[in-house]
């Protein structure tokens, strides 16, 4: 039997992306857009059910196209708000663009997202050695740094918890549990990065 982290156990969909995706270094600007976009609209809601309507975000939002995203109107946020496949909240949907065009002004003053977030860790992961999951940190010091200068940059539904979720998922931050079997593998693949 595989050992994995207790809050991935329960759903197919979850034990995909607990397997695949969570922790794992990201550096690619489009996938960093579209974590933000998603962990943004999970705001109050669970992981399992943003996870359940990713496919319909991808395509209801160009693919987490920033400069697609950026140039969404009053009746493109209509249309998005009518769309069942997505949450259908008009703040996270603004929230959405508005997040766009700060993710293209930090990506135009350091050249990446990718820089820029990076730097809140500096620049490698952390490698955290948590028992169980009550050990689970919801925000850090680094997540609350991250968090104010997001917000002072233009992005909302960007605080602390959110951003610590980000991180995790991002690969900014391995939370693992040392009995999970993705604890070693995201070790490894964290210090090849």
């Amino acid at each position: 039997m595989i050992n994995r982290c207790g809050w991935s156990i329960s759903d197919p969909l979850m034990i995909d992306y607990h397997d695949k995706e969570w922790g794992v270094p990201v550096h690619d600007d489009r996938k960093h857009f579209e974590f933000i976009v998603l962990d943004g609209a999970q705001a109050g809601l669970s992981w399992q059910t943003v996870l359940k309507k990713r496919e319909a975000y991808r395509e209801a939002f160009d693919n987490f196209d920033p400069k697609k995203v950026a140039r969404y109107d009053e009746r493109k946020i209509e249309e998005l708000l009518n769309n069942p496949g997505i949450i259908r909240n008009r703040l996270k949907v603004s929230s959405a663009i508005k997040n766009a065009n700060a993710f293209l002004e930090v990506r135009k003053k350091f050249g990446t997202f990718d820089k820029y977030i990076w730097q809140f860790v500096g620049g490698s992961p952390m490698r955290n050695t948590w028992k169980s999951l009550k050990e689970l940190p919801a925000k850090t010091p680094e997540s609350d740094a991250m968090s104010k200068d997001m917000k002072k940059r233009g992005f909302n539904f960007v605080g602390s918890t959110i951003c610590y979720a980000y991180m995790q998922a991002a690969g900014m931050v391995n939370d693992h549990t040392v009995g999970c079997f993705r604890h070693k593998e995201i070790r490894r693949i964290s210090r090849n990065k």
